[in-house]
């Protein structure tokens, strides 16, 4: 392992060197470097020492750091070097909180470096390193729990869990980015305190979720995004985030496609799908519209749409960006088109056309819900046809996308069209040369535009063939 003086920023050397006190690094860049791992992210380094924010301030400006911002409350200090690398300083403290809010209500400053240890989550966090005398210091034994790959509170787990309700998203999120495993007494006093995450702020709770999400991503270990998901599983903090998807547990599904019930098919379906934050949100409430169609008519028929306000509705609560529940609930919706790989060529070449730039995002989520349902990895039926045919319409020279035309705007209104209809025109002839390639001739394409122009074609739209009820 490299040595953890080597990795520091030179700038924070010079700063511990000139400090009349110690100055530590602690938290997430410790523990990452003594777990062996490493980020493609820039590190995040956390640093403390037993000094007040006004003298911390004074040594740093001193030594060319910059200020950005204060929080003489918390004792925190946003700061940057001259070489532009980010740290976060907080003065040793002890907090005491109202149960379960994520802000102390008081806060005690400090010179015990294990006060302001047991005022942090999990002894993964709370190893020190001096970087003046170049050594780690390990007051609650987090250095053995980290090459254990455990989670263990720094204190007793039904006060740590009573202190902060987020704690109990971080317990999950930090477990699957780290492939560590939680204590028994962890997992017992989450689940026995899982009722405060409601008083924890949406946002908060989004944010770690999504970072959840993507947690195999950080270094690099597969499925651990799925292990974190069961970790809120267990803990009972799942159904009171997400009540709405919670309601599919133990909700059986036919046999013969599946072999899990609702909740599980659903994170079965974040496990393989590809690491995107949005893709794999989008596979977790892909299939919500389930649960109301097989509780009151026994099928899944039509869940997709059934879904859509039910994910909206959750989207919302969580506050989510509107482009990313937009992209999400657009593949709710498609999810199910050509299932049963039995759409009629024709109208499956204008889907491909119409949908070209947002085919490979639908085709992954079709390819991990075929794969929940049976662990089965092996490509789906709906992708080998769809990619078959794309490149089949790919030799054939079909335009995907307006500029590929043999035609453009500014021909079509000297022809006579108007210029607020050119476009929708455009976007008729480019879905008619998906089954008709020839068609994408300057001559031709002008010719059929005024076909389409003069009979208001452009204005009607095909209607989608039924998806498989079955599935």
């Amino acid at each position: 392992m490299t040595d953890f003086f080597a990795v520091l920023p030179e700038q924070l050397k010079r700063l511990a060197e000139c400090a009349p006190f110690p100055v530590y690094v602690v938290g997430g860049s410790v523990r990452d470097h003594l777990c062996g791992l490493s980020s493609r992210a820039i590190p995040d380094y956390d640093v403390c020492a037993p000094v007040l924010p006004d003298k911390m301030i004074s040594l740093l400006e001193k030594q060319n750091f910059r200020v950005k911002n204060v929080y003489k409350n918390t004792g925190t200090l946003k700061i940057v070097d001259c070489d532009g690398v980010p740290y976060e300083f907080s003065c040793f403290r002890s907090d005491k909180y109202i149960r379960g809010e994520h802000t102390p209500c008081e806060i005690f400053f400090t010179d015990d470096i294990l006060l302001d240890a047991t005022r942090r989550d999990f002894t993964c966090n709370a190893v020190y390193y001096d970087v003046k005398a170049q050594r780690f210091l390990d007051p609650l034994g987090g250095i053995a729990d980290i090459r254990a790959k455990k989670m263990r509170t720094v204190k007793d787990a039904s006060l740590v869990f009573s202190e902060d309700g987020l704690r109990l998203m971080r317990l999950a999120r930090q477990a699957a980015q780290l492939g560590f495993i939680p204590t028994r007494e962890c997992v017992e006093q989450a689940r026995a305190h899982a009722a405060l995450i409601d008083d924890v702020h949406p946002q908060r709770i989004f944010a770690e979720l999504r970072a959840l999400l993507v947690a195999d991503e950080k270094f690099s270990l597969p499925y651990s995004h799925y292990d974190g998901l069961k970790i809120l599983e267990e803990t009972l903090v799942f159904p009171r985030i997400l009540p709405e998807l919670w309601e599919g547990k133990d909700l059986k599904q036919r046999a013969d496609f599946h072999d899990h019930d609702v909740l599980e098919h659903s994170l079965r379906c974040v496990k393989y799908i590809e690491c995107d934050e949005t893709l794999r949100l989008a596979a977790l409430l892909h299939d919500v519209g389930k649960i109301p169609c097989l509780k009151e008519q026994g099928n899944c028929h039509n869940h997709e749409t059934v879904g859509l306000p039910i994910a909206e509705k959750v989207l919302l609560r969580l506050q989510a960006p509107a482009k990313q529940t937009e992209k999400v609930l657009f593949l709710i919706a498609e999810h199910m088109y050509d299932m049963n790989a039995k759409t009629r060529e024709g109208k499956l070449r204008r889907y491909l056309v119409e949908r070209a730039a947002q085919i490979d995002d639908i085709l992954s989520l079709k390819q991990a819900d075929y794969s929940a349902c049976k662990d089965d990895l092996s490509p789906a039926p709906t992708l080998v046809r769809w990619k078959a045919l794309l490149e089949q319409m790919k030799r054939e020279g079909v335009p995907f996308t307006q500029k590929e035309l043999s035609v453009n705007g500014a021909e079509l209104i000297k022809e006579g069209i108007l210029p607020a209809e050119v476009s929708k025109v455009l976007h008729a002839l480019l879905l008619d040369c998906a089954t008709t390639p020839a068609l994408n001739r300057n001559s031709r394409l002008i010719s059929h535009a005024k076909h389409i122009y003069s009979k208001k074609l452009y204005e009607t739209t095909e209607r989608r063939p039924h998806h498989d009820e079955k599935h």
